[in-house]
């Protein structure tokens, strides 16, 4: 079953725009090493609405399975250790089976 992993960041005060660049590319790079990821898509606000969070990740996997593997990827905990953690100040996620999302 097709199943989609969404999470957004708020940063903290000290994180900087080329922090923001150096996740990016992070992103870029765990979106092409990790096999079991069907789409992965990732970008800062576009500022368009007050109160919003400042970064957000939508991935896709076959199966729930498939985002298990990718959230406990060696590679994945890595970046997060490396590029996430303290820097964040709000983190929201949700995980869902996009078959019964209604469409």
């Amino acid at each position: 079953m097709p199943f989609r992993h969404v999470v957004m960041f708020k940063w903290t005060d000290d994180v900087d725009a080329a922090h923001v660049e150096t996740v990016r590319a992070g992103l870029d790079r765990l979106g092409r090493e990790i096999g079991v990821i069907r789409s992965y898509v990732h970008g800062s606000d576009a500022g368009q609405s007050d109160g919003n969070y400042d970064y957000a990740v939508v991935a896709d996997f076959d199966d729930a399975d498939d985002w298990r593997t990718y959230r406990d990827h060696p590679d994945h905990q890595r970046f997060i250790a490396d590029h996430i953690a303290g820097r964040v100040a709000a983190r929201a996620a949700v995980q869902f089976d996009t078959a019964s999302s209604g469409r």
